[in-house]
């Protein structure tokens, strides 16, 4: 069984976030993958830089991509930025699949 992928959402203050977690966590269960996806907000991002796999950033937050690499630095985090198109509809289905298309394949995944 593959390891469980550590997901984590920011976007200002992770209200927002908080719903798109939500809905990639049910899309995620219908496609029987381990994930944990958790939403906070943007200030919060070096207090879990140790707890994560992946890091998703709110399409609103692209001038705090160079500041992500800095609290990132020589961890193992992919990080993503989300498209403002599922973003904004919160639609969990959309997000994963953009998620997975950019970590390698994982056990129990379906295309």
């Amino acid at each position: 069984m593959a390891a469980r992928l550590r997901v984590l959402l920011v976007c200002g203050s992770g209200a927002s976030s908080g719903f798109m977690a939500a809905n990639i966590r049910k899309a995620a269960a219908g496609r029987g993958l381990e994930m944990s996806v958790v939403a906070r907000g943007e200030s919060e991002i070096e207090n879990y830089v140790d707890e994560i796999d992946v890091l998703m950033v709110g399409p609103h937050l692209a001038y705090i991509l160079d500041e992500i690499d800095e609290y990132i630095g020589d961890h193992p985090v992919t990080v993503i930025q989300m498209r403002p198109d599922y973003y904004s509809t919160l639609d969990g289905q959309a997000a994963l699949e953009h998620l997975l298309d950019q970590i390698p394949p994982m056990d129990g995944a379906q295309a």
